[in-house]
């Protein structure tokens, strides 16, 4: 509906260039969103996300500008969301802490560590691994079909294998999940640490796109990606959603942002618009657990 207004407004909008333009924007956010569903559905929250993104794009950066070679550097920007990732999973099983504040604390974590490596500074993949992010096959973005790949690994993980029914168990109820024999604490580990995995990627797309990065370039994607999969259905007590519906809210931001800005609205409105989408998905979403 959305998307037949805005072409009604400014027939640019559905034009093959733009919706392309739109894939290829929200890939980041896309691939990033499929780590912050994996979470929520598991009971958990990861808001982290951001400051691992720009911790890892960081490292890479400097490692190229060290004169490492472009596989090590890349290597490394992956190995380093991943240990993130697990570190987080083992403070939040073991400790048995709120995860919003675990993942909270740790974001500043990362981000310190993010601002002492570059030394606030802009770092550079100087010309260098720019296919991934500006690259594409037949006419079509490679970020394109790099975030439909994972949302359909994703979803085939969530819904197909018993570690994904053994998720929706844990975060439907975790003293069943317990007493039903699921080892909870290892579970959610091996979660953290797959969606350090699934952050490691978006950070190669996010790098290879800019080729420049700041300490804080994955600011916001967090709250961005918990926006898109709370709009998917996705619910904050865990054990509700499905990762189709998460990419039609990854698909929902994407359009009113490129909507907006093809009919030139202020970016403060572009704010106002998500924020009322994003209530309105919340209330919508929960009619049926208010009737019940």
């Amino acid at each position: 509906m959305l998307s037949i207004i805005f072409g009604a407004l400014n027939p640019r909008f559905l034009s093959m260039r733009n919706l392309l333009a739109i894939f290829q924007q929200i890939a980041v956010l896309g691939i990033a969103t499929m780590a912050m569903a994996l979470t929520l559905i598991s009971g958990g929250i990861d808001l982290s996300i951001g400051s691992m993104i720009g911790l890892s794009t960081v490292i890479m950066c400097k490692l190229i500008m060290g004169g490492t070679a472009v596989p090590v550097a890349i290597l490394a920007g992956i190995v380093v969301p991943i240990g993130c990732g697990f570190l987080n999973g083992v403070i939040v099983a073991k400790s048995k802490c709120v995860p919003l504040i675990v993942t909270l604390g740790m974001g500043y974590v990362y981000y310190g560590f993010a601002l002492v490596i570059s030394g606030g500074l802009f770092m550079t993949m100087q010309g260098q691994f720019r296919t991934l992010g500006r690259g594409s096959i037949a006419g079509i973005p490679i970020p394109m079909y790099v975030v439909i790949l994972m949302v359909i690994g994703t979803h085939v993980l969530l819904k197909y294998t018993k570690f994904g029914r053994r998720l929706v168990a844990l975060g439907g109820n975790e003293t069943v999940a317990f007493l039903s024999g699921i080892g909870v604490d290892r579970l959610k580990i091996i979660t953290y640490t797959l969606g350090g995995a699934i952050v490691a990627l978006a950070s190669l797309v996010l790098v290879s796109r800019l080729g420049n990065v700041l300490a804080n370039v994955g600011e916001g994607y967090e709250l961005r990606a918990l926006a898109a999969a709370i709009i998917g259905g996705v619910t904050f007590e865990g054990g509700r959603g499905n990762i189709p519906g998460v990419f039609l809210g990854v698909g929902l931001l994407g359009i009113v942002q490129n909507g907006l800005n093809i009919l030139q609205v202020s970016s403060y409105f572009q704010t106002l618009a998500l924020g009322v989408i994003i209530v309105a998905a919340v209330v919508v979403s929960n009619i049926e657990k208010m009737r019940q």
